[in-house]
């Protein structure tokens, strides 16, 4: 970012604040406000949240705003939103939905959820059977999601249905917005293996939804989707963290206040964990530039792969090392979680929670073939229905 440019970015966040007293408005009007200058995302358009400038601005904007005591809009309440479904919006939506859905998106008072994964279609987010059938100028959709974060307290949803079976698997998808308080939708909690209902499973019996809320055209759902994924994979494995931050941070206050659980081979494990650790944040850095450059690429798969077992290996670790006391887990209890905040509860629950980390976001087998192929070019897994009518598969 070019001197002069940065200065006249610092100027206008310094106008800003000067006409809108952080400590003076209440969060949603600061927020508001903040949008409207194009502070949200400085790197999307004029009017949109947005001054149309490289996205690395947005660090500087952020820390300036920071500084000044300014809210931000909770992103851990709404991270489907903010890291999946408002970059779709942008590059697929129409005027009248970027205008509509990006600005309550940001302040937080419309939050998100992900309507794509299905029970019987499993690592295969193509072979989904949710059908929307239109009629006029509304779509009829019928169909079961499942392992949905945040279904209960969201207000809308980014949903993938089979729109077109006479066509492969891939072609006969469409995307659509969806809103969660539309008759006909049943939100049922999933209980996990740390005793939260973190997920839920969500019916959909003759949910109408208006064409006008089709993001993409018709067919384009695969390609949407994919946008919306590659958004995902880089939104939890590539966040900004210092050195020591996330999970072997955890591990490494704990060894180095816990001298007594010190092993010279529990030492030598979490060196090597530190290091592959600082490598991956270094890496997270480098996919963040790039993405600054543009769409987030297949790398993203890469990240998410990595950072899965990264976590899995640090949570036993820390559990290993705690002997005992890594047994502890403090509340067990049923309840729907307000947010997402892995490393401030005990390492027992954060062992159990780790487990997940292969799964959302895409599993780890799913993204491996897409490393093999997309990244590293290696010959693709023999695929025999991607050229049959999706109607004529078995299921």
């Amino acid at each position: 970012m070019a001197d002069q440019e940065l200065d006249e970015l610092t100027a206008h966040v310094s106008d800003f604040l000067a006409a809108h007293d952080p400590r003076a408005l209440g969060r949603r009007e600061f927020l508001r406000a903040r949008f409207d200058a194009g502070l949200a995302w400085v790197h999307f358009p004029v009017g949109l949240g947005g001054l149309g400038l490289a996205r690395e601005s947005q660090t500087h904007v952020d820390a300036l705003l920071a500084e000044a005591g300014a809210p931000d809009n909770e992103p851990e309440r709404n991270t489907i939103g903010l890291g999946m479904a408002a970059p779709t919006i942008l590059q697929f939506g129409t005027d009248e939905q970027k205008h509509r859905f990006l600005r309550p998106l940001f302040t937080g008072e419309e939050v998100w959820c992900q309507l794509f994964s299905e029970p019987g279609a499993g690592s295969d987010l193509a072979g989904l059977t949710t059908r929307a059938v239109r009629e006029g100028d509304t779509w009829v959709v019928n169909g079961q999601k499942v392992w949905t974060s945040g279904a209960q307290t969201s207000q809308w949803a980014i949903l993938v249905a089979r729109t077109n079976p006479e066509v492969t698997k891939h072609a006969g998808l469409t995307y659509f917005l969806c809103d969660m308080s539309a008759p006909g939708i049943d939100v049922r909690p999933l209980r996990q293996i740390t005793g939260e209902a973190e997920f839920n499973e969500v019916f959909l019996t003759d949910v109408r939804i208006p064409d006008a809320h089709r993001l993409g055209a018709e067919g384009q759902g695969w390609q949407v989707a994919n946008a919306t994924l590659m958004n995902e994979r880089v939104t939890i494995a590539a966040l900004p963290r210092p050195r020591e931050g996330g999970m072997i941070g955890v591990v490494a206050d704990t060894w180095r206040r816990r001298p007594e659980l010190r092993t010279p081979e529990l030492h030598s494990r979490l060196l090597k964990l530190w290091v592959e650790a600082e490598a991956a944040r270094i890496a997270a850095t480098r996919l963040r530039q790039k993405l600054a450059a543009g769409q987030p690429g297949h790398e993203g798969s890469a990240m998410k792969l990595g950072f899965a077992g990264l976590a899995q290996r640090l949570s036993g670790l820390e559990l290993e090392l705690l002997g005992a006391d890594g047994l502890r887990y403090a509340d067990w209890t049923m309840r729907v979680p307000d947010r997402s905040d892995f490393t401030g509860h005990d390492a027992g629950y954060r062992y159990l929670r780790a487990k997940g980390f292969s799964i959302e976001g895409g599993t780890s087998e799913v993204l491996r073939n897409i490393v093999a192929e997309r990244v590293l070019g290696l010959p693709a897994e023999p695929r025999v229905d991607k050229d049959i009518p999706w109607k004529d598969l078995p299921r």
